[in-house]
């Protein structure tokens, strides 16, 4: 089925997607793809400015994968507003949304997957065992649905942007990644769908996370490169400001996600933390000049 708002394509099916490229490939158009699970805010949104910017055409996939929730995750209550993300799509110029059924991404009898890269294995692969190998799945799917020349990820899923493009690398897929700055609210909270769940005060607690990355881009900046001493300032701000729980807070080579015990050359700071009952993550890349 195809669907027409304004000068935006809605596509649901593969059979469509895949007219769709044939067409704009026979056009010699560029593909810009931005795979996303809706409810989207600026942060989506910039990436669909770097793909409008970037490719002839622009799709947009709006799918909440099921394969890269765990037991226990926010599946069933991850916000869902489609007619509101199709309106702010066509305002933003994007050419196509594809929004898939279940059915079309896993059809019956769907048993295959895709083993993520060994940088997968560390910290979010450590609390969320099962999420990489969804997340990489689903993205491999979409990329060879939409055949994308481009493929556009935020940076605030770091770690995810680097699991990709390690699987696009080690898996010859014919597509350029392009990592694109983290998008803040003006309280310095990394947008996020989920910051839909916190009320009032833990938003407030919430900030926490770039505050304390402010702080350690200053420490670091400022000489300390002392690994552990970093480290334990990140967790002490977490804490002090009223963090119900963490689940890392580190700093770490950018390429390897290993924990780095001496700061002498660029290094990310990651922070995964619960506020409440959610859990945020918002990280810092850091250069040593």
């Amino acid at each position: 089925m195809v669907g027409v708002v304004l000068s935006l394509e809605v596509l649901s099916t593969k059979s469509d997607l895949k007219r769709v490229v044939g067409d704009l490939q026979s056009s010699n158009k560029t593909i810009g793809v931005v795979p996303t699970m809706g409810a989207l805010h600026e942060g989506h949104l910039s990436l669909v400015k770097h793909s409008v910017k970037r490719s002839d055409a622009t799709i947009v996939t709006i799918y909440v994968n099921p394969t890269q929730f765990g037991a226990g995750e926010d599946l069933d209550r991850y916000p869902k507003t489609f007619d509101e993300d199709v309106a702010k799509l066509e305002a933003e110029g994007a050419d196509f949304v594809f929004a898939p059924a279940n059915d079309e991404v896993y059809p019956a009898g769907f048993s295959a997957g895709v083993l993520p890269p060994a940088i997968s294995k560390r910290l979010e692969g450590e609390f969320r065992p099962t999420h990489f190998a969804g997340v990489a799945t689903v993205v491999l799917k979409l990329l060879n649905m939409t055949e994308a020349d481009f493929a556009f990820f935020g940076q605030k899923d770091f770690q995810q942007a680097m699991v990709i493009k390690q699987m696009v690398a080690d898996l010859n897929v014919p597509v350029e990644i392009q990592i694109c700055p983290i998008v803040r609210d003006e309280d310095g909270l990394a947008l996020s769908s989920r910051n839909t769940y916190l009320d009032s005060e833990q938003r407030v607690v919430a900030t926490s996370l770039n505050k304390t990355l402010d702080h350690v881009e200053q420490l670091v900046v400022g000489g300390l490169r002392d690994g552990f001493e970093v480290i334990t300032e990140m967790r002490q701000m977490l804490i002090d400001a009223g963090v119900d729980n963490i689940d890392y807070a580190i700093v770490a080579d950018p390429e390897t996600l290993a924990t780095v015990d001496s700061i002498d050359s660029t290094v990310v700071a990651l922070i995964a933390a619960y506020v409440g009952e959610t859990r945020l993550i918002d990280n810092r890349v850091i250069a040593i000049e």
